[in-house]
C-alpha cells in the first residue's frame, strides 16, 4: 500500500518524506525513493509521527497523508496549495463523509507549536489539531478519501498492487 501511494504522490513537485518507526522489508525499502525520518514516539500515532518529522524538512509547508489512502494523487495535494490563503494554518479536505486531516497541508511552525501543546495535555488526535490551529476546509470529491485499513476495504473498487 505505502508504495503505492509513494509512487502516486512522488510524481507531483514536491519532495517526499516517509515517517515511520522504521525500515520496511527490504523489497519495499528498495522502492521507496525517499527519506525515512524514524518516528521517536511509535506508536502513538500520526500526530507524534508528524511532530517527530517536522525537525527535518525545511519547508514551511508540510502536506501530511496516511499510506492507507491509495486514491490520492498530486492534483490534490495542489488544489490544497491553491486554496491556502495568509493567516491560514492548515488546509483540509472535507467531503460528505467528514474532513482528512491526513491528507491536509499544514504549517509546519503551526504544527509544531500546538502538536506539541496537545501533546503535553495527552491529547494527540489530529482532528485536535485541526481545531487547534487556523484550518481552512476545501470541498473536495470523497472518492479521494477510500482508507484501507483492512484487507476487505480493498473490495470497494481498489485493485491491490
Amino acid at each position: 500500500m505505502i508504495v503505492r501511494v509513494f509512487e502516486k504522490l512522488a510524481q507531483g513537485r514536491w519532495p517526499v518524506y516517509i515517517a515511520g518507526k522504521g525500515s520496511f522489508a527490504p523489497e519495499v525499502d528498495a522502492v521507496l525513493a525517499a527519506p525515512l525520518l524514524i518516528d521517536r514516539w511509535s506508536p502513538r500515532g500520526p500526530l507524534h509521527a508528524l511532530l517527530s518529522a517536522c525537525p527535518f524538512i525545511a519547508a514551511d509547508r508540510i502536506f501530511a497523508v496516511a499510506a492507507d489512502q491509495p486514491q490520492l494523487d498530486p492534483g490534490v495535494l495542489e488544489r490544497l496549495a491553491a486554496a491556502w490563503q495568509p493567516g491560514d494554518e492548515a488546509v483540509v479536505p472535507e467531503h460528505a463523509g467528514g474532513v482528512e486531516p491526513l491528507a491536509a497541508l499544514y504549517d509546519r511552525f503551526a504544527l509544531l507549536r500546538e502538536g506539541l501543546r496537545l501533546r503535553r495535555a495527552g491529547r494527540a488526535a489530529m482532528r485536535d489539531l485541526i481545531a487547534a490551529v487556523s484550518t481552512r476546509f476545501v470541498p473536495m470529491e470523497r472518492r479521494y478519501f477510500c482508507n484501507v485499513n483492512r484487507r476487505s476495504d480493498l473490495g470497494r473498487g481498489l485493485e491491490p498492487t
